[in-house]
């Protein structure tokens, strides 16, 4: 059964929340250690997390969870037209530009000039068509995977594809949905038995989040959202540098030796005064927006999750603490099916195009046109009625 369109999955010019899985080829450890060469490819997963962050500071995306395993990696992100809807037609070309600039200089993308960005700002079709992209997943996933595959088939000496091919698409249609998928995210690691806890999970969100809450700073991929001068353009072209005092100009008119905490680029876990619907742009330029996605408290998320990773375990079973129980409740999961309806999510929720409560699933196929979604049948026994 061939994968269903995107417009039937997702609207980027409305506020949605979609689950992305992209694959490597052959689900092979591009990323991990070769078992056949003993080569270790690790190094390759920051690749892919500083590329997200750059992304994150350009995109009207908040990039709310996400995994990067040894052959794949998950990314749950909520579009945001509202965000974008503010930013001036030159704000939205420079941010453009700095992911498509439409030409290269050694390998390496061209910085926008003034002259580019007027031109694309004079374009009004395609000023549109721009703004639409920019809160865009597809063209998100299409901008993360290219550059990695890129960087990988040159270190490589080789060519061919290094993703499997489309990702994966899933909306997430309730709160419900996005705390199980949110956890489910966060705990691939220990699933996979890469790690023992969530503080060990590297290169997922909550390591990121947990490192943050002890003050740990990373340098700042973000993008620098500025223009060159034409006079410096043409001196770029003109001048032929040497790669190394190439390399070393273009670091220096990035945000690079700027320190922020792990998760800063991140959106904030917790929802300010239940708030669903403001739009909280964010001005520090590290991501989209201020606003959070879940209506707990950071240190509940973490709490439950350490719980649920080791009562995912097979060696561990106990109850949902009372303190946890609460949390649960205010969502209508049932607090007895909640370690399940993680562990189990891809169970639930594997073949399916949205993962929410059966309600909300069957709401969201409704308004998609495609009349059901798959594992909502399934999933009910998990909520409470």
């Amino acid at each position: 059964m061939p994968r269903m369109l995107r417009c039937e999955v997702f609207d980027s010019s409305e506020v949605c929340i979609v689950h992305c899985i992209q694959r490597c080829v052959r689900r092979a450890f591009l990323a991990g250690v070769d078992v056949v060469s003993g080569q270790n490819y690790e190094f390759r997963r920051e690749w892919i997390r500083a590329r997200m962050e750059r992304l994150a500071s350009v995109f009207g995306i908040d990039v709310l969870t996400y995994a990067i395993l040894s052959n794949h990696m998950h990314i749950v992100m909520r579009t945001r037209p509202d965000v974008i809807a503010a930013w001036s037609d030159e704000e939205v070309a420079i941010r453009w530009l700095k992911v498509f600039p439409g030409r290269r200089l050694d390998e390496q993308l061209a910085e926008p000039t003034e002259t580019d960005v007027q031109k694309l700002v004079n374009n009004k079709d395609r000023m549109q068509l721009v703004r639409a992209r920019l809160s865009d997943p597809s063209w998100f996933m299409r901008a993360l995977s290219e550059p990695i595959a890129r960087l990988a088939n040159k270190q490589d000496e080789c060519t061919g594809r290094f993703w499997e091919g489309r990702f994966k698409a899933q909306r997430i249609t309730d709160d419900a949905g996005l705390l199980a998928c949110s956890m489910y995210v966060d705990l691939n690691p220990i699933r996979a038995a890469m790690a023992q806890s969530p503080e060990q999970s590297l290169h997922t969100s909550a390591y990121d989040r947990i490192a943050a809450l002890k003050g740990v700073t990373i340098p700042s991929a973000a993008a620098d959202l500025a223009m060159i001068t034409r006079e410096e353009a043409a001196e770029t072209i003109k001048t032929s540098m040497p790669d190394q005092m190439r390399d070393k100009r273009r670091v220096a008119k990035r945000r690079r030796g700027v320190s922020i905490l792990r998760d800063a680029w991140l959106s904030p876990l917790t929802l300010k005064n239940n708030v669903k619907d403001s739009v909280q742009s964010s001005k520090s330029q590290v991501r989209a927006s201020d606003r959070g996605f879940l209506d707990l408290k950071l240190t509940e998320y973490i709490d439950l999750l350490d719980w649920t990773g080791r009562e995912g375990r097979p060696d561990k079973r106990g109850r949902i603490p009372k303190e946890l129980a609460p949390i649960l409740q205010r969502i209508g999961i049932d607090a007895n099916m909640w370690s399940d309806l993680v562990w189990g999510f891809k169970k639930y929720f594997g073949k399916s195009s949205s993962a929410g409560s059966p309600k909300s699933m069957k709401e969201s196929a409704s308004k998609y046109r495609v009349g059901f979604s798959r594992g909502q049948r399934s999933a009910s026994e998990c909520f409470t009625k």
